[in-house]
């Protein structure tokens, strides 16, 4: 046999075992709101913790669809079963008993933001005494922060209305991780930036975890099938190759910010 023919039926051969490997992953259904740059439909493999966890679950078989939906419908959804995952969850101690968790792939820095010239200082959860902070709705924050009631919350469904709240002065802080809370605000409302300050130290120190709701009878299998994953990509170097061309390092600690 003519060896050019040979080399093309290896290539043939080649090229349908990778497109056969790829028809068979099984799609996993994932759900939450924009959060970029972690969950981030302009992000072109859907952000972070998509591309995070589309390699992980790779080496086990899988592939993830991400969906975007408010958060506390992703929540609830995953929680019933209708979607599979939530790759960018808080820990909390209400769903911890609704959901299996994975182990942590990140840490978020959650800090309170204010307008500047509010001479407000953090120094522990007494120090929000009196005021008024808009929270997203279904976010796990902080159990004691949550559980306080010396301070007001208004709840909106997405970070950017709480923004806009503070900017008019209709509240007097709001929170978020730093790097996703100037991602946004540049991106949707740069003319703000100048305007706000985040406040040192941090609120909490939040972990990010993949969770799979308990009614879902396949919960263990996902969440134990991406922590191999997730083990896998660290050993050969993929989990720090997606942090580096992000803007993350350290491999659970996010920068500053942009």
């Amino acid at each position: 046999m003519p060896k050019a023919l040979l080399l093309l039926i290896a290539l043939a051969a080649l090229l349908s075992g990778r497109m056969s490997a790829a028809v068979d992953l099984i799609e996993l259904k994932a759900a939450a709101d924009p959060w970029p740059p972690f969950i981030d439909p302009e992000h072109p493999q859907g952000g972070v913790s998509v591309e995070i966890a589309n390699a992980a679950f790779a080496t086990q078989g899988y592939k993830v669809k991400q969906l975007i939906v408010p958060w506390a419908r992703a929540v609830e959804g995953t929680r019933r079963g209708t979607f599979d995952l939530v790759l960018d969850a808080w820990w909390s101690q209400e769903r911890a008993a609704l959901f299996a968790y994975s182990a942590p792939y990140l840490t978020n820095e959650v800090k309170f933001i204010k307008l500047k010239g509010d001479l407000f200082e953090f120094n522990g959860l007494q120090s929000l005494r009196g005021r008024v902070i808009g929270v997203v709705r279904g976010y796990a924050y902080n159990d004691a922060f949550m559980e306080a009631d010396y301070f007001t919350r208004i709840e909106v469904t997405q970070f950017m209305q709480s923004v806009l709240m503070l900017s008019q002065r209709r509240i007097n802080l709001t929170l978020e991780d730093e790097l996703v809370a100037r991602y946004r605000i540049k991106r949707e409302e740069p003319a703000l930036l100048p305007m706000l300050e985040f406040v040192e130290p941090p609120l909490s120190a939040n972990k990010l975890y993949v969770i799979s709701g308990l009614e879902n009878p396949r919960h263990q299998q996902y969440i134990d099938a991406f922590n191999r994953g997730l083990a896998i990509i660290k050993e050969n170097g993929e989990f720090e190759r997606i942090l580096k061309e992000n803007g993350l390092v350290n491999g659970d600690r996010v920068q500053e910010g942009p």
